[in-house]
């Protein structure tokens, strides 16, 4: 029988990891003197040591060239936002022309629901998750109430029906059935920001389509964790964050699909210059003909400063690939369950999913004997270097990033929370 809890099983199994150089291209914050085990990918990811230098070339070029950077060399910011199209497409499984990089996540979602929420009488309600990422709920509630609704009759909340707290498919599947008549979109995560579950986006489109409802998906816990296929799914828009799994820095410029059958539509929506028809752009008209695909649905020319380090990280998921860091987070968190279910399940409950298919490298931890007990393991954890992070009101989430966090890691977060167990 493998003894797993020990340095020789970790580091043979670091040993082994064909994207272990990966963590040498990262900075990692100190503690004590060591590198701190690092576990909150999913809240901020590390920074790409070349992502300084993608930075610099911007100061640079702005420092010497000013308004002519616009127009010259080969990262010229006219066109910017292009040098990312094809390699985050990449990652988020979708063409070319159905994704771009622009603006937060909220303000793209509030931009997609413009365009994909056209409540009617008889269908104005939209569906979502209870307990979803607070800036989701506002935004729905506030378009809700934009349009003269109200949220108490239009907001459908399917609620957990799992005794940990997460949502099998049979209750988004009812959830749809019985109000299939009366949605007008359904938005749900790809991955549940306090959970971890992960969802069947091909298999939610598809019922949501059925029942004659758009169908979006806040991705910020699934790009860059899972390999995603969104231009397969049939979904009509995604959108999601840079600062997590995407390690391109605190704030980072967000994502947007729009799938390529809306790449020409008359859909309404709010413009901007920037998402004027490059070709007639300069022409300054007064008539805005939207550049087809998820580009139209820009507004003002992007922050170059904001795009450059998503260069850099795009860089190396293009070398790593999706599929070769998603079976790598399968082993390092199996890696991290079991440890958890060997040797701590008297201190220590997962309610993250047990299947692989149902969850990203994020698992859900919850202490038991209450929520003082989980502040207590959470603040003694900070003080081994290892860090994780907290969702009120009871769960801490534990991240073993592929890109950077090793078997080693996993290990040592297991050996902390013994301590602390033990009372040592």
């Amino acid at each position: 029988m493998t003894d797993f809890f020990t340095d020789g099983y970790a580091s043979a199994q670091d040993a082994a990891d064909p994207l272990r150089h990966f963590r040498s291209e990262f900075h990692l914050p100190q503690h004590g003197g060591r590198d701190q085990a690092y576990f909150v990918g999913n809240s901020l990811g590390l920074q790409p040591k070349g992502a300084r230098a993608h930075v610099e070339e911007v100061l640079d070029k702005w420092a010497n060239e000013a308004v002519e950077g616009h127009f010259t060399g080969s990262a010229q910011w006219m066109p910017y936002h292009e040098l990312v199209r094809e390699p985050l497409a990449q990652v988020v499984g979708a063409q070319p022309h159905e994704v771009v990089a622009m603006n937060s996540l909220t303000a793209n979602l509030h931009l997609m629901m413009v365009s994909f929420y056209q409540p009617t009488s008889e269908r104005n309600a939209i569906l979502i998750e209870a307990g979803s990422f607070p800036s989701d709920r506002y935004a729905v509630e506030s378009q809700l109430k934009y349009r003269g609704l109200s949220p108490e009759s239009t907001l459908i909340e399917v609620v957990p029906d799992q005794a940990d707290g997460t949502i099998s498919m049979q209750a988004i599947e009812r959830a749809i059935a019985e109000n299939g008549p009366r949605l007008a979109l359904i938005l749900w995560p790809g991955v549940q920001y306090r959970t971890g579950q992960a969802f069947d986006l091909k298999e939610i489109t598809r019922l949501g389509h059925a029942a004659g409802a758009m169908v979006g998906f806040d991705l910020a816990h699934a790009a860059g964790n899972l390999p995603l296929q969104l231009h397969d799914s049939g979904a009509d828009f995604a959108v999601w964050c840079h600062y997590k799994y995407m390690n391109a820095g605190p704030g980072a410029v967000a994502g947007c699909f729009v799938h390529e059958r809306h790449a020409n539509t008359t859909r309404p929506r709010f413009a901007g210059w920037w998402g004027n028809d490059a070709s007639v752009r300069f022409r300054m008209g007064p008539e805005f003909n939207p550049t087809p695909g998820a580009e139209g649905w820009q507004l003002s020319n992007p922050p170059i400063l904001g795009l450059a380090p998503l260069r850099a990280s795009l860089e190396q998921f293009g070398r790593a690939t999706m599929l070769a860091l998603r079976a790598k987070s399968e082993h390092l968190t199996g890696y991290l369950e079991t440890l958890i279910r060997e040797n701590l399940s008297d201190a220590l409950q997962i309610i993250t999913p047990n299947e692989a298919s149902q969850r990203g490298c994020q698992l859900s931890i919850r202490v038991i004997g209450g929520r003082e007990r989980g502040r207590s393991l959470f603040e003694h954890l900070a003080t081994q270097g290892v860090l994780g992070d907290w969702r009120e009101p009871d769960v801490i989430r534990v991240s073993p990033t592929p890109l950077y966090n090793t078997h080693a890691d996993v290990l040592r977060f297991a050996r902390s929370v013994q301590d602390w167990r033990d009372g040592r």
